[in-house]
């Protein structure tokens, strides 16, 4: 487990500072460079450009090799059998609370008793 969060810790701090490289540069080419017009004469801005271009392939290239590495090793523990969300439940259902449902059916209603048919009245009484 410690070795897969110091990859993981790994990939973050790849990605952060991937995203400070890509936003420090400029979509023409300028970027950082491009600040320093007079002193790039004597400073070379192609140089900082290069750098801008070559750390940002070389911080995708090691977020991709961390991602698979991080893959790789993801703890897996041979004796959990089973998802973790089946065990909470099955941790959590007591089997004395869960209700008996009855197996047999109830007698069936005398038709008499239960549905009285309306007494008829003869005519002429």
């Amino acid at each position: 487990m410690g070795i897969y969060i110091f990859v993981s810790v790994l990939v973050i701090v790849a990605c952060f500072l991937q995203i400070l490289i890509v936003l420090v540069q400029n979509s023409k080419g300028g970027g950082l460079a491009a600040n320093f017009t007079s002193a790039g004469q004597t400073m070379g801005i192609r140089k900082t450009a290069d750098f801008l271009e070559k750390s940002t392939w070389t911080l995708a290239a090691a977020i991709l090799l961390l991602c698979v590495v991080a893959t790789a090793v993801i703890p897996r523990d041979e004796t959990e059998k089973g998802s973790r969300i089946q065990q909470s439940i099955n941790n959590t259902i007591n089997t004395d609370a869960v209700p008996v449902l009855p197996t047999a059916t109830p007698p069936a209603a005398n038709p008499v008793t239960s549905n009285p048919q309306p007494v008829q009245q003869q005519p002429g009484k």
